[in-house]
């Protein structure tokens, strides 16, 4: 992932292990902003483990401005049969409260719209809660396309390890 640089201030980095502190801090914050912050189970080891082990399941690039970090993005591969190519699904896009309306956002959606390119993806696509109208005009103001009709579906927990066990 390369280093790029959209602001005179703001630069878009792959993130490293050691900032592993550094995004758990910044996905309790954006709990706490989606009211969720009761369901954060997530600690620096499995951070850790599951970004920068054996086999990363995600991959986060790291917004700083002032060689400060300010905020995030967490992404993953998906695939789309219908298009027969990959595709990168944002999990959580973050910047700190103080730093919002300086274009950081779209800076590092853009990062995300470039590695999509650059690899070939069919699309970039995340989900948005109905009641965050702030994200949702911020997404459409990039021309991005609300999924109307698709209704997310999970299976977690108690209901995950059932179903499992009858297979």
């Amino acid at each position: 992932m390369p280093l790029i640089t959209n602001h005179s201030d703001f630069t878009v980095r792959p993130a490293t292990a050691g900032d592993c502190p550094t995004i758990l801090a910044f996905i309790k914050q954006l709990a706490e902003y989606e009211k969720l912050a009761h369901e954060v189970v997530a600690n620096e080891e499995r951070l850790m483990k599951s970004l920068f082990g054996e086999h990363p399941s995600a991959e986060v690039i790291m917004g700083e401005y002032q060689n400060r970090p300010v905020g995030f993005a967490l992404f993953f591969s998906n695939y789309s049969t219908f298009l027969a190519k990959p595709g990168i699904y944002l999990e959580d896009l973050f910047v700190q409260p103080d730093m919002r309306g300086k274009g950081f956002g779209k800076t590092l959606l853009a990062h995300l719209a470039k590695l999509a390119v650059e690899r070939d993806c069919g699309r970039l696509e995340w989900s948005v809660l109905d009641w965050n109208q702030p994200a949702i005009d911020f997404y459409r103001s990039l021309n991005a396309q609300p999924m109307e009709g698709w209704t997310v579906n999970r299976l977690s927990g108690d209901a995950l390890a059932v179903l499992a066990n009858e297979g």
